[in-house]
């Protein structure tokens, strides 16, 4: 409690940058989930704006929690740590019961709640990333102990990632894996036990990808599309026929050809095809280099944080940013299989970018007491 009030008397005023940053990628993913979806949301819902809406209101409520949270002491997702988790669980775990959870492509992952749905594996994400932070930050001394260390801290990840793959959503699950990892990593654990845990980790994925059809034709159309075109290749090769074209400049802004029922829903996970598409070389490069200023600050705010608790909620966030957002370059350019990853900021989906946007809240939150 002492240090919480600590930390209520040295309020200074948040990272201006990364607001600039976060609001700038948010207002162009606004343009651009209008510009890829209007073709779609006229034949489907004879509304051009009917997904722009959406995600307008969803942005609106994302800001707004970005801007509350930007308030709130972050210790308080450390008092509220062990509940927040276990409420996440209890989301995930009726994802699975029939008749609550919701199916799309394949995968039952959503509630629905009114006209609207959420994803709590999103949610999960976040809770992950308080939880063990407050978990990291308490067990230092212990953090280079297999036993003591490594293995508490990664049992309720792979519980986690293990009702996830239920659904099942293997993207979600990786980033999740992926923001944890790299979380204990710098928190000072032993580069052996990661060695060794990882050739257990690569067994189980490659368990997870032949144990499920579908997984196997999503690498063969990875290391080759063209092999079934009309198939498990179709989006890979629509998605290099959206980005080729564009060039240096790109087409114009609403001129993408591939949204014509070329490229299946282009406003969500393949937004960066249609973006390349139009704007070209140099608007992926924007967003590119406004992805890597996010990162750059996020790193600088974890830091210069005052306490081990912000440096790891800091740097779990910002890394939970950039491993989606290499993930989902990675499948929108064929260098990685394809999975269900929408691009932070840009794709349209209401989970995700009111999440993205709160957690850039509680990172604003750490900059106000960070030292840089």
């Amino acid at each position: 409690m002492l240090e919480v009030f600590a930390l209520s008397t040295k309020r200074s005023t948040p990272d201006f940058f990364l607001v600039i940053i976060t609001l700038s990628l948010l207002s162009i993913g606004l343009i651009m989930v209008y510009s890829a979806s209007a073709i779609w949301a006229t034949y489907k819902f004879h509304d051009s704006f009917f997904f722009a809406k959406r995600q307008l209101l969803f942005a609106g409520l994302g800001v707004c929690s970005m801007f509350v949270i930007m308030n709130i002491d972050y210790w308080v997702w450390r008092k509220h740590a062990k509940t927040i988790i276990i409420v996440c669980f209890i989301l995930l775990a009726l994802v699975l019961v029939p008749g609550v959870g919701m199916v799309r492509n394949g995968s039952q992952s959503w509630i629905g709640v009114g006209a609207f749905s959420i994803q709590p594996s999103e949610f999960m994400k976040f809770a992950m990333i308080v939880f063990l932070a407050k978990f990291l930050s308490e067990n230092q001394k212990n953090i280079t102990s297999f036993k003591k260390g490594l293995i508490p801290s990664l049992a309720l990840v792979f519980l986690a990632f293990g009702i996830i793959m239920l659904q099942p959503d293997l993207g979600t699950g990786t980033v999740l894996v992926g923001t944890c990892i790299t979380m204990i990593f710098v928190s000072g654990a032993r580069v052996s036990h990661f060695a060794g845990l990882g050739f257990l980790g690569l067994a189980g994925f490659i368990g997870l990808i032949l144990s499920a059809p579908y997984r196997i034709k999503r690498i063969t159309s990875f290391l080759d599309p063209w092999e079934d075109p009309l198939g498990s290749g179709f989006q890979i090769i629509q998605s290099l026929y959206a980005i080729g074209p564009g060039g240096l400049l790109g087409l114009g802004l609403g001129q993408s050809r591939q949204k014509f029922f070329y490229l299946p829903e282009p406003q969500t996970d393949f937004i960066f095809a249609i973006l390349s598409e139009e704007l070209g070389f140099i608007g992926g490069t924007l967003i590119l280099l406004l992805f890597s200023l996010l990162l750059w600050r996020g790193v600088r705010i974890a830091l210069g944080a005052p306490d081990m608790y912000g440096s790891f909620i800091a740097i779990g966030i910002t890394a939970m940013i950039a491993i989606q957002v290499m993930i989902n370059i990675g499948v929108v350019t064929g260098l990685m299989p394809v999975t269900g990853i929408t691009l932070p900021f840009l794709s349209y989906g209401g989970s995700s970018l009111t999440l993205m946007l709160a957690g850039v809240g509680v990172i604003l939150n750490v900059s106000r007491y960070s030292r840089y």
